[in-house]
């Protein structure tokens, strides 16, 4: 029987930790490399709820994009945020593992699953990793038929999971596009990268005020392009699960689910009648 060690050996194969940002933490953060596993969840979040329905599901590993402890703590006192998810996991008996910028940039990863469900031919990474140029941060490609921006952006909304956000659009909604270029996450400190490379829309997550904003001012300089598409942090890199999931069960047999909890934090949103 696989134990966590050998599931993570599998993930770290697929998703490998040399292509991690130098600031980021992935691998196991909480449980026994030697625990037995026969069943993995995996969720974007480590929230209590995603916890809580690991091992209500029998998981003994669950497997997230974020790390539940990125910034340092002090306490993980049970009544505290992260305290109280380290006290389910350990009394839920489940181990909590991460692969987070490193499954961002690897083929396969969170850049090639938002890639494909937007229908993208991708030539490349939008930033090549320096120690491997076919990988990196984001994707670029081409949209079969150039649709409209209304059409691409429709599409989008129905290949993510819904979120009180929605997607959010900014530029000709009657414009052809061709060129897209895909980063899963917050995205706005590649707004520069997407330019550069010349493409249509840019999709991406997290888009703040200012960013977007000096973004579009100096596109209206041109053409208008790269238009805007942003999305939910959360459904931009929920997709990348189940590709991970189906990698382990092919490599390790395992069990494995794909937690469906939606953990964007925002739950409804109101528009002015």
């Amino acid at each position: 029987m696989p134990t966590v060690r050998d599931v993570l050996a599998v993930l770290e194969a697929r998703y490998p930790l040399w292509l991690a940002e130098e600031w980021d933490v992935n691998g196991l953060a909480v449980g026994r490399p030697d625990a037995e596993v026969t069943r993995v969840h995996l969720a974007v979040d480590p929230t209590l709820a995603v916890v809580n329905e690991a091992a209500d599901a029998g998981a003994q590993l669950l497997i997230t994009h974020h790390p539940p402890m990125l910034r340092g703590v002090t306490s993980v006192a049970a009544d505290t945020a992260k305290g109280a998810i380290v006290h389910a996991l350990v009394s839920g008996g489940v181990a909590l593992a991460n692969a987070h910028t490193n499954a961002d940039h690897a083929a396969g990863g969170v850049s090639d699953a938002l890639a494909k469900s937007v229908g993208l031919r991708v030539s490349g990474p939008l930033v090549p990793h320096p120690g491997e140029p076919t990988l990196g941060t984001g994707r670029v490609g081409t949209l079969p038929g150039g649709p409209t921006l209304r059409a691409f952006a429709e599409a989008v909304a129905a290949a993510l999971p819904k979120t009180a956000q929605g997607v959010r659009v900014a530029g000709d909604l009657d414009a052809e596009v061709r060129t897209v270029a895909v980063v899963g996450g917050a995205g706005d400190s590649f707004l520069e990268d997407a330019r550069a490379a010349d493409v249509d829309v840019y999709v991406t997550a997290d888009l703040r005020h200012h960013p977007a904003l000096d973004a579009r001012e100096l596109a209206a300089l041109g053409d208008g392009r790269p238009f805007l598409v942003d999305v939910s942090h959360f459904a931009s890199e929920w997709l990348w699960l189940g590709e991970a999931a189906a990698h382990l069960r092919e490599e390790l047999s395992v069990e494995t689910h794909v937690s469906t909890l939606t953990t964007d934090p925002w739950t409804a949103r109101f528009d002015a009648p």
